[in-house]
């Protein structure tokens, strides 16, 4: 784990708000100067602590409409296998998280698709065309209650 200290943990929090803002806006709120500011954030950009800054788009807006979560077991647990999975589901534009799991499931995915037929669509030639896949479990998103990408930084 990475030292941070308080002003590190400010920058951090504001950042994780709006990462659009400019460093003398940033270093104005967290109560800095703007280079040593602009430095901090240069540092934890290169220890990676900061990994990347990206818009985040609004679904609705783009067409997206279903979030689905599958549960996924595979037929083998072989090292190349799980490798094999793992990169099919990493280059697939519709999988947004995949997560190897304890317990009853091998993988969580969270699938994102503008539509139910798209997402069948996925799931029969992406998942059971894989002969890797065993199982899958849907769970289809109702309501959005929260989504954040701010990590808590106390």
């Amino acid at each position: 784990m990475i030292e941070l200290d308080q002003q590190d943990k400010r920058i951090l929090h504001v950042l994780q708000q709006d990462a659009s803002l400019t460093s003398s806006e940033i270093a104005e709120r967290v109560n800095m100067s703007q280079s040593p500011c602009w430095r901090r954030i240069k540092r934890l950009q290169d220890l990676g602590v900061i990994k990347r800054q990206v818009a985040i788009l609004s679904p609705e807006a783009v067409g997206i409409d279903i979030v689905v979560f599958a549960t996924v077991n595979l037929a083998a647990q072989s090292n190349q296998d799980l490798m094999s999975f793992e990169k099919s589901m990493s280059v697939e534009p519709l999988v947004v998280e995949c997560y190897t799991m304890a317990g009853t499931w091998d993988y969580m995915l969270k699938i994102i698709t503008k539509d139910i037929k798209s997402y069948e669509h996925f799931i029969r030639h992406t998942l059971t065309a894989n002969p890797l896949v065993r199982e899958i479990h849907s769970h289809i998103a109702v309501t959005e209650i929260k989504n954040s990408t701010a990590l808590p930084i106390d």
